[in-house]
């Protein structure tokens, strides 16, 4: 059945929630400015299509469960209907956040401040009338309970959260956030911020007007699903529209759709709520490690590729090959609808020795011939994914977000930043497989990281090789590394002996890869080692050297890599435009491409404690070393490695090929490479010429 009604109309002796399957609140700015311009926008008079609402009413066993405790009154007592939502949540989660803003708002108005809600109006609506129609209604008589009219059930994190963060109920205790909830508070400040915003321009009466239009001008199509319909694969479709579902939202579903597909045979009722409660269980985890850090959320996708490739065959073909795999593969209802026969051939015949007796007296034994069937997927193997995933999550967390992190030991924390830093490539689902076995400890965890780290630095920033350089290799690793068929000292072998190829500690570093990279960045632009994607890293891992053995850290990494406009955080101690007679005095006697060399020659490279105007790298070296009369610091003041530098008298060529000997020296002890000679590392830094 098909009707267009209002909000008003909508909320009439309905209470809805949002089931298990549905994922969390996922409209964001987009989506809540195109709500908000429409509202605006709408004339008063016009009626305005909002879109499908399609609702699926709960059966009475159904809310007889916890789930519906508090709401039970209402329908019981007043005959209100309860009502999952299959469609349209995120359009009726908004509507019902704008509402409660709006409420807000009134009611902090200065003339307001004296009053009860029985007596604060927008229209000829008091507050309390408003909030009991769309939000909370208390039960009567003892007013203990808060009934709401729309929420989430009670697994869901975002139950707590929408109740007490959001509509405003005291005593919320500890509550989760996740991503979703993330986007629900930033629904309330878009809505309180532009409400405030619109009553200070257009004033109360518009004010009014626009919450009238909300109410009973939006048409929703409302849909019922009827009893015969798959409520599973309708969401799967009508979710597909619109912000479209994230792989993993669509993979909770499938998995919440499979537990209702096995015969009572297979799984009873109580193993199947089990199995439904570890999927729920285990997405609200999975989305709290995700959204932990809400300023940062990491990637659905990227986690589920990662676990695929831990827990699964992983394949080169095309980035979606992992959804493909999980949903029409290894998790599609084919694989239950599909039975397998259970053998029991190889099991031998046990017939007791009994005294003979009379044919009555011989009991049925309840067991015939007909074969044992059991579906391809197992609700095990279920079960035992979804508590793979649900403790993946964690450590793929912890690998992002390692510092002053207490699930990490400080080694762990420091080579798990390093990797971060560097750029971890295709190592992260390996780095959280060590974790997923019991028997790995933090010492063989850390001994791998060194290994992968060591290996990233000599094959991709030294040996430049393609990003996908034995990924295949090590994704294969990581599954067997997950499963208990390999161990931390292989890998760190084969880690070891795939760089063998760039260089060996028995024979020297091929440099010639590498030349030909900065040799290019020359030709291009002048940029030498300053375009160099390892320079940041390197030189921040000298200064962090310096650091361990002076104390006090100087250079802050996000700082330090953080690109602003005309400004540097690592300094040409020589100018590319040296026009201060001071360098012109001190390079007069080399040549223009000389010149060029030595400017982007790694020696010549400073990290800074804090970044600078571009326009101040032309001073002359003294006043870098101890500016007079300038707002920044110099060289003396600066990060381990300025005061290192600073301590030259003069910086001249010699000086820049001297640093560079050292820099080389620190990534020969550093990275276990070995140079064929001082010659071969002034060849390196383009600084042959210098005699």
């Amino acid at each position: 059945m098909q009707t267009l009604e209002s909000l008003k109309s909508i909320f009439k002796d309905r209470v809805f929630k949002i089931p298990d399957y549905q994922r969390g609140y996922a409209w964001q700015e987009r989506q809540l400015k195109d709500f908000w311009e429409d509202i605006v926008n709408l004339p008063d008079d016009r009626f305005h299509y909002t879109g499908l609402l399609s609702l699926k009413q709960v059966a009475k066993k159904d809310y007889e469960s916890k789930n519906w405790t508090s709401e039970r009154w209402l329908i019981q007592d007043r005959a209100f209907r309860p009502f999952h939502i299959v469609d349209g949540q995120q359009r009726l989660t908004t509507f019902v956040i704008f509402i409660n803003e709006i409420l807000n708002l009134i009611k902090s108005l200065p003339e307001n401040a004296d009053k009860t809600d029985e007596n604060i109006f927008i229209g000829t609506f008091s507050l309390k009338q408003i909030k009991e129609k769309y939000l909370v209604v208390q039960m009567p008589p003892k007013y203990i309970l808060n009934t709401y009219k729309f929420g989430y059930e009670e697994d869901n994190p975002s139950f707590k959260y929408l109740r007490h963060r959001i509509l405003g109920e005291p005593d919320g205790g500890s509550i989760t956030e996740t991503f979703y909830t993330l986007n629900l508070e930033n629904a309330k400040r878009f809505f309180k911020d532009n409400l405030a915003n619109y009553c200070k321009t257009y004033g109360i009466s518009e004010l009014e007007l626009l919450f009238k239009k909300v109410t009973q001008n939006l048409m929703f199509n409302m849909h019922e699903i009827g009893d015969d319909f798959d409520v599973f694969v309708a969401f799967e479709t009508m979710n597909n529209r619109g912000k479209k579902l994230s792989n993993l939202e669509l993979l909770k579903n499938r998995l919440i759709y499979l537990t209702t597909l096995y015969e009572p045979y297979e799984i009873t009722d109580d193993e199947r709520a089990v199995l439904r409660d570890d999927i729920n269980n285990a997405w609200k985890d999975v989305y709290y490690q995700l959204g932990r850090n809400k300023q940062k959320p990491l990637s659905d996708d990227d986690f589920l590729t990662a676990h695929w490739i831990m827990y699964f065959q992983y394949t080169r073909q095309k980035g979606d090959d992992y959804i493909k795999y999980l949903l029409e593969e290894k998790f599609s209802p084919q694989n239950i609808f599909n039975k397998t026969e259970v053998k029991l051939d190889s099991i031998t015949t046990i017939t007791e020795v009994r005294d003979q007796v009379g044919e009555e007296e011989i009991e049925e034994n309840g067991i015939d011939d007909k074969p044992i069937l059991q579906s391809k997927l197992s609700p095990k193997e279920i079960s035992d994914y979804v508590k793979s995933l649900q403790s993946a999550a964690v450590h793929w967390y912890n690998s992002f977000n390692p510092l002053n992190n207490s699930e990490l030991t400080a080694t762990e924390q420091l080579w798990l930043d390093r990797l971060n830093r560097i750029g971890i490539a295709y190592f992260r689902p390996l780095v959280v497989a060590s974790y997923l076995r019991s028997d790995i400890n933090s010492r063989s965890r850390v001994k791998l990281f060194k290994e992968i780290e060591r290996f990233i630095f000599i094959a991709f920033r030294l040996g430049r090789a393609f990003s996908s350089y034995r990924n295949s290799e090590y994704y294969r690793l990581t599954k067997l590394l997950r499963s208990g068929n390999v161990t931390i000292d292989y890998i760190c072998n084969t880690l070891r002996s795939r760089v063998e190829d760039w260089m060996s500690p028995a024979t020297a570093f091929d440099t010639q890869s590498f030349k030909t990279y900065i040799a290019r960045n020359y030709k291009n632009g002048g940029g030498g080692f300053y375009w160099w994607n390892g320079l940041h890293y390197f030189l921040y891992e000298y200064e962090q050297e310096k650091v361990r053995q002076n104390g006090n850290p100087k250079i802050d990494w996000t700082l330090f890599v953080k690109s602003e406009k005309d400004k540097v955080s690592i300094e040409h101690v020589y100018p590319q435009t040296a026009d201060n007679p001071y360098w012109n005095k001190a390079f007069k006697k080399y040549n223009a491409q000389q010149k060029v060399y030595l400017t982007g020659s790694l020696g010549n490279l400073l990290p800074l404690s804090s970044s600078k105007n571009s326009s101040l790298q032309n001073d002359s070296f003294p006043d870098k070393k101890s500016p007079k009369g300038k707002s920044h610091k110099g060289y003396t003041d600066g990060s381990h490695s300025e005061i290192e530098v600073a301590a030259y008298k003069d910086w001249d060529a010699n000086a820049v090929l001297e640093r560079g000997l050292l820099l080389l020296d620190f990534m020969e002890k550093r990275w276990d490479i070995k140079f064929t000679s001082n010659e071969d590392k002034k060849d390196v830094l383009f600084l042959n010429f210098i005699k």
